[in-house]
Formats: structure tokens, sequence, C-alpha cells
């Protein structure tokens, strides 16, 4: 998505106003463009459905990164395994935002397991069950969103209102993925040695807790799985934000995200059955 993300960049800069009707403009045609040209070629290949097929795998393969948000899990392990923090500060802007200046190990491991449990959804689950709602549109327009969330969604003085339009349209897609993350995180939890009951009870205690209406969806029921705390104080470059805290267990540890990615894999393998179906009983539709 790098070529899009610049596409994004040129276009806000020629759109940019201080204000939600530019930023809404901006939103617009920046998800518009794909999710037409993902429109144009599912038309293009009805009757072709290899061609369409390999589309849809190479659509989903671009937009997917779990497999990048366990590798950046299981590197950052490694580095607060062996007590590396140097390391492993410089590594965390590959998952997040925060500063990593001045975080412990066990800040560090909490940030990962934050990013590894919100990306999840974001970044693995969304994508999925857009696809198999909608097909090209979906995904393509799913990650576009989701991106533009990314540039222009954070709190700044730039986007405060201009932004605001990508980050609501971006919380508006994620409403039922992140809820179905969170679903899927507490039924894995027997895999790494975790608690069903537990997850559910730490869950649907401080889901809605957590300032994002999607993030503490996931999170929470992470922290019940793994049996960790998660929330606190985190610095950003420029703000600081305290979070409640998720969980009734230890700060985690290093050995905790590597069991939060394999949690991950589990929650995108379930997804991808779950999208599978859906993508299925769409095409059946279709054809009656």
């Amino acid at each position: 998505m790098a070529g899009f993300g610049q596409a994004a960049g040129a276009l806000e800069r020629r759109l940019y106003a201080p204000n939600r009707r530019a930023g809404a403009a901006f939103t617009a045609v920046a998800v518009g463009v794909p999710v037409v040209a993902g429109l144009a070629a599912a038309v293009v290949t009805r009757r072709q459905p290899v061609v369409r097929a390999a589309l849809v795998a190479a659509a989903t393969w671009t937009v997917l990164g779990g497999r990048t948000l366990r590798r950046e899990s299981a590197v950052m392990a490694g580095h607060l395994e062996r007590e590396d923090l140097t390391a492993a500060r410089g590594r965390l802007n590959h998952l997040c935002g925060r500063d990593p200046s001045t975080l412990d190990q066990p800040e560090l491991a909490r940030a990962t397991v934050e990013s590894v449990a919100e990306n999840t959804s974001d970044a693995v689950v969304a994508p999925l069950i857009w696809g198999g709602l909608l097909g090209l549109p979906g995904l393509l327009g799913y990650r576009a969103a989701n991106t533009l969330d990314a540039m222009v969604g954070h709190r700044s003085p730039r986007y405060a209102r201009f932004g605001t339009p990508a980050a609501r349209l971006d919380d508006l897609l994620n409403l039922v993925p992140a809820r179905l993350t969170g679903l899927l995180t507490i039924a894995a939890a027997p895999l790494v040695r975790g608690k069903q009951a537990e997850a559910l009870r730490v869950w649907r205690r401080d889901r809605n807790d957590h300032p994002s209406p999607n993030a503490g969806q996931c999170e929470s029921a992470m922290a019940g799985a793994l049996g960790v705390r998660l929330g606190g104080r985190n610095v950003y470059f420029g703000r600081t934000e305290t979070r409640p805290f998720l969980g009734d267990g230890p700060r985690p540890a290093a050995g905790d995200l590597r069991r939060a990615a394999r949690i991950s894999g589990a929650v995108g393998a379930g997804a991808a059955v779950l999208a599978a179906g859906v993508a299925l009983v769409r095409s059946g539709l279709v054809r009656r």
C-alpha cells in the first residue's frame, strides 16, 4: 500500500484545509477511487472466475498484515529476552507510534501486546471480513480507509478537524471486526494456556473502558487471554495519554509477546474461515 500512501499524500496537499469539509472530500476521493477500481475489476472479470480469484488473492495478500505483525512481535520478544533495551526501543516504531526512549522492559512488552491485539483486528480480521462481504471493493476500500486513519486520523493541530472524517469512517468499518476479534481471541485463549472464562470476564468488564470504540474490544480480550494487565500511561511524540487498566494480572513480559503472536495467528485463521464462508454465501446469492 506504499503507492496508495504516496497518492493519498499528494491528494492531501491539494485538498487540505483546517476543516472537516475538506477532510470529508479528501476521504471520499481517497477511499472512493479504490472502491470504484475494485468494482470495475469485479465487473470486467465476472465471466473469468480464475482471473477474478487471482485478483482477489493478490489483493488479499497485499492488504493483510498478520505475518508482519507476528514477525515483529517475535523480533521484539527476542530483544527483550536478551535484555537489549536499545534494540527493543529502536524496533518499537515498527509496531506503534509511541515514544520508546524512556520505556522499560515491561512497558515495551505492553506496547507490543497492545499493538498486536489492536492490529490483529485492523490488519487481519477487518480486511478479511470486508473482503468476504464485498469482494475486491471491500478489500481495497477498507484498506484505503484504514491507511487514511493512520495518516491523518490521529490527534494533532494539523489534523484536529481535517482528519476527523477519516477517523470516524475507520471507526465505523471496524465496529464489527473489532468485536469479532475479541470473541475469537477469547476462543483462542487455551492455545496459550489461558482460560476462556477469564478472558470473557475481562472482556465483558473492561472492553468499553478504552477511549477507542474498537481497540478496547481487542485489548481487553487479549489481556484476559494472557492473564496480564494492559493500559496505563502512553507517551507519544508531543502528547501523553493515560489509558484505563485492562485485565488483572501483572504487566506483560517477553514471553507474553510470543503468546500474543500465537493468538493473533489463530484469530486470523478463524477470521479467514468465516470470511470464506461469507464469500461463498454471497456468491450463491448473487448467482440466484
